[in-house]
């Protein structure tokens, strides 16, 4: 993996943590795409899977579209992540 996919994790991660979208609290899977370049929006989209996929985001489907929030079991590694990636601290 390289560190460009990493980074954008990293940044996923970081802006759901930040907006408290944790457990309950949900945003539109599309949302996850704010602020990143247009022409990163195939990458993105592969990585929030992905994340999906290793259970550090929560996927709830809805009648309006897919919402996602970080999972709350996890919080603990993804904030590790995040310092680690990013340098960030929580």
């Amino acid at each position: 993996m390289n560190s460009d996919e990493e980074k954008i994790k990293a940044t996923i991660l970081y802006n759901l943590r930040r907006k408290k979208m944790i457990g309950g609290a949900h945003i539109h899977f599309d949302t996850l795409r704010r602020g990143f370049p247009s022409h990163l929006s195939k990458e993105i989209n592969k990585v929030a899977k992905e994340l999906i996929k290793k259970g550090f985001i929560i996927s709830k489907p809805t009648s309006y579209g897919l919402q996602v929030s970080l999972n709350k079991e996890k919080i603990k590694e993804i904030d590790a992540f995040i310092k680690k990636i990013l340098g960030f601290d929580f």
